[in-house]
Formats: C-alpha cells, structure tokens, sequence
C-alpha cells in the first residue's frame, strides 16, 4: 500500500533507469520496473536488489498483475513513467510509426494510463514523433498520378492521435521538445516529454537552467571537458578500431573534426560509397568536440556512419564516457558485455534531464 506522503512511480521500460534515478532524486520511490531487456533487468537487480523487476514483454502483463507486484492499487499511483522504443519514430529509420511492433508499445502504454489511473503520468520519446504519420506511403507511391494523403497518412497525425486519445481520458497534457544541454546535461540530445495531469491543470515542462552562452542568469553548457575534468584517474573502457579506421581517425585534428578533415587525396578512399551518398555524413570519422557538450549518445560509439570519437585520444569514447555524460551515479554498475552496456546507456534518458521533469511535477503537488 501507499505510504502517507509518498510519491510512488512505476516505471516502464526501464532499461538502465537513468529517467528513474533522475525521478528518484526529485522524490519519487519507484515500486516497480519492467523491462522486456534480460540485461537490462540485470543492471536494475544488481544496483536495486529489493525493486521487484517484471522481466518480459509488457504486453503479456495485465495493468493488475503491475499493480499487485507494486502492492499499490488503482488510483494510488503518483507517477507512471517510461520511454518507449523510439526506433520507429526515427528519421534514421523506417519510420513505419505505429505500425512497427515497438511503435504499438507506445499504444500500450497509454493503455496503462487509462487502466492504471496514475496521478501524473510521462512519456518520452524522439523528436521524429512530432511529425510522424500513422502510416507512412513510400515517396515512390505520393504526386502525380496518385490518390492525395490520407489524414492518418499525413504528417503529425501519431502526434494528434496520442494527444486526442489522452485528452478523452481526462488527461491534461503538455508536451515540449527539450534539448538536455539546457539542464546542466553535458549532451545535446533532444527529447519529446509529454506530461499528464489527472487533476485538470496543465504542468509546466521545467525551465531551462543552462543556455549555450550562459546569458540571461543561466548557466553556460556544460562540455565534454568538464566531464574529462570530473573523471580523471577513472579507468576507462571501450572497443578499439580497426587498424583500418585508426589509420584515418589519426588524420582527424585534436578537439573535434570529422571525414571532411581528411586529406584530400585519401577523403574517397575513405568513405567508400559513402562519399557519393546525400547527407552530411557528419557521424564518419568523428571526434566530438572537446569546448562543447557531446551529441546525442548512440547505441554504439564504433559504428563507421555514427562514429563517436575521443576528441584526443584515439579511440572511440569509453563506457565510464558514456556513463558521465548520461550523468549515471559512479556507484552505478551497468551489467552485460561492452556492447551491451554501451546499449543501455546510449537509450537512457539523461538523469538531470529526468531530475528537473520530476521537479516539475513535485512543484504541481506541493503546490
């Protein structure tokens, strides 16, 4: 049962619990977390021994069987957070939105909403929700010659739908695009935060307390020499290049750079095919800059097209890296092999981001 004063979270599709650790600094007490990932589930046993962890796919899970496993009942729930699989809402992918299995996870979860009845409730996702449509027609099958859109084929139409179908709920809902550099988050990785009320009023995503200049009483973004600065003596970990990459990666300037710093002569050696491709293939050979936050972390720092590289040494960046610029605890262990704790950091969402989410809901109870 709910304790007098407690703020109870369950938590959805977990992962690594960056968005519940930032939540849990802000007061909330995370009852259970459910995670469909073995490894991930792992890392949440190994740093949370006394969390029940529902392991497995959400949708074989009844919103009692949540409830019961949290010893909370219906209506009791402050908070109901998760991000859910975002790759279908990606412009770097096939963008088939809810249509793809992981797009109807997000389906689920407004599901749980209704069931659930939290209090408050948070979803995160990429910025690709903003504008992707429901079903997507190949640009092939669009123009000339062709039937126009259809509204569930048009862009923005997953955004209507997820609005319109909290909103009949009884849901009040905010939502806004923040980027995590603005609260103190040493990344620039942009994220879609939608925040729900049960109580009718409208809350207000947080302010930002940081800017790239530091104008205006805000602090100046934090960057990846700051976080070099606050891990020196760490030993730190990671998967070498190929003796193939590292030749070239070894051409790159100290400090940041990337393929259009190579060489002349050697630059469509390099790239391969890539060279004749659209884009600003900005990802190959990259160092990061070292005066400015880091891009948003991948899934894999050693991938040839969304390469993340030290911007002095060279080697792609370490797991401890990942794991400081995500803002994770020191004392947080992340369990599996290098692969895949590089996985569940990269789809973690930064603590201080989360931390000043949950403050924006504590400021709407205590007031």
């Amino acid at each position: 049962m709910k304790q007098p004063n407690e703020l109870t979270l369950i938590s959805v599709f977990s992962g690594a619990m960056g968005l519940d650790i930032g939540l849990e600094r802000a007061g909330f007490n995370t009852r259970v977390a459910i995670e469909i990932d073995k490894v991930a589930c792992r890392t949440i046993r190994r740093n949370k021994p006394n969390l029940p962890v529902i392991e497995g796919d959400i949708n074989n899970y009844s919103y009692e069987e949540i409830l019961n496993t949290a010893n909370l009942e219906r209506g009791e729930v402050t908070l109901l957070a998760g991000g859910s699989p975002c790759q279908s809402f990606s412009t770097a992918g096939k963008r088939r939105a809810l249509e793809d299995d992981r797009g109807k996870l997000l389906l689920k979860f407004i599901e749980l909403v209704e069931e659930i009845q939290p209090e408050y409730f948070i979803l995160e996702n990429v910025k690709g929700i903003l504008n992707a449509p429901i079903k997507n027609r190949p640009l092939t099958e669009r123009g000339k010659g062709f039937p126009p859109l259809s509204e569930e084929e048009e862009k923005g139409s997953v955004l209507r739908y997820i609005l319109e179908r909290l909103n009949s709920t009884g849901y009040t809902v905010n939502y806004k695009l923040l980027n995590s550099a603005d609260y103190g988050v040493p990344q620039t990785r942009e994220r879609v935060i939608f925040i729900g009320s049960r109580n009718g009023r409208t809350i207000q995503l947080p302010v930002a307390t940081h800017s790239k200049d530091g104008v205006d009483g805000k602090l100046r973004w934090k960057t990846f020499s700051d976080v070099i600065d606050e891990m020196v003596g760490t030993q730190c970990n990671f998967k070498p290049y190929s003796e193939e990459r590292l030749n070239y990666m070894e051409l790159i300037p100290r400090g940041g750079g990337n393929w259009r710093d190579l060489p002349e002569e050697i630059v469509r050696e390099a790239m391969g095919n890539a060279f004749e491709s659209g884009g600003g293939k900005v990802g190959f050979y990259r160092r990061i800059a070292l005066n400015k936050p880091a891009p948003t972390l991948l899934t894999s720092p050693i991938h040839k097209s969304t390469n993340i590289g030290h911007p002095l040494e060279d080697r792609p960046l370490s797991v401890e890296e990942y794991k400081a610029i995500q803002q994770f605890p020191n004392e947080w262990i992340i369990e599996g092999t290098l692969t895949d704790q590089y996985r569940q950091i990269g789809n973690a969402v930064p603590v201080g981001l989360a931390y000043n989410i949950g403050i924006s809901i504590v400021n709407d109870i205590n007031n």
